[in-house]
């Protein structure tokens, strides 16, 4: 019983730690840190670099001193699963491991991995770089339930993450065709105030020709009331001139 107080207190404060260290709180399953970029829907990053998530990191390491006396890690369900996960990414990074099957939904994956000199299979949920959880078995159908669960659980814990990755594409899309759209207004509006400006100038002209033409027209009556008053006096002066004279045959 006192082993047991003690292992929880030493978890209690490794995760006050984590949480201390993160500034808030660090769900299983949730989100990679913020220092970490946002995961990219589709991205299948290698094994090797797969991580614990920074809790079970965590409690990993206390588990490691609390015992330091030969128990080898926490002892309870917790305690199993954070083992699990710093042996399964010491087998990997050891190349101990067949990779049988690996799903990815979004961020999240599921692998299924086998070690033949034991006959023992790792089944591993991960989310980003992170490991999540990581389940041991020598049962190869139990086995084959298991990723069949973690794969349904990806899938489910994806949806949000693509429907987001839809919308994002889909609003970058949107902004593109209303760029496009203001682009073209602008191209709209300058040729509609070049329309303008010259109709302005094509109506200042078409007054200032039509004025014209009326003073023209004026102009041109009083010079045909002019030549025939000058061809009225010619034919007198004609007239005169040969006045007396035979008259031409």
């Amino acid at each position: 019983m006192k082993y047991l107080l003690t292992v929880r207190r030493a978890m209690l404060l490794a995760t006050t730690c984590a949480l201390l260290q993160h500034g808030g709180p660090v769900l299983a399953g949730g989100s990679a840190g913020a220092s970490d970029p946002v995961p990219v829907v589709g991205t299948r990053p290698a094994m090797n670099a797969l991580t614990p998530q920074p809790v079970a990191a965590a409690l990993q390491v206390a588990s490691g001193i609390n015992g330091a006396s030969g128990s080898g890690g926490v002892g309870d369900m917790g305690g199993d699963a954070q083992g699990n996960v710093a042996e399964l990414m010491q087998m990997i990074h050891d190349s101990q491991l067949t990779e049988l099957r690996t799903t990815y939904n979004g961020s999240y994956g599921a692998s299924l991995f086998f070690y033949p000199q034991e006959m023992t299979y790792y089944i591993a949920l991960f989310q980003d770089k992170h490991f999540w959880r990581v389940i041991k078995s020598q049962d190869d159908v139990r086995a084959e339930a298991v990723y069949a669960g973690f794969v349904q659980q990806t899938s489910q814990l994806a949806e949000v993450e693509i429907r987001r990755t839809q919308l994002q594409a889909q609003k970058a899309f949107i902004q593109d065709v209303i760029a496009l759209s203001e682009k073209r207004a602008q191209r709209l509006q300058a040729d509609l105030e070049v329309a303008r400006t010259q109709q302005a100038k094509v109506n200042d002209y078409q007054r200032q020709a039509q004025s014209e033409a009326v003073a023209l027209r004026a102009e041109k009556e009083r010079a045909q009331t002019q030549l025939r008053e000058v061809q009225n006096q010619v034919q007198q002066l004609q007239r005169q001139n040969e006045s007396g004279l035979p008259a031409p045959r």
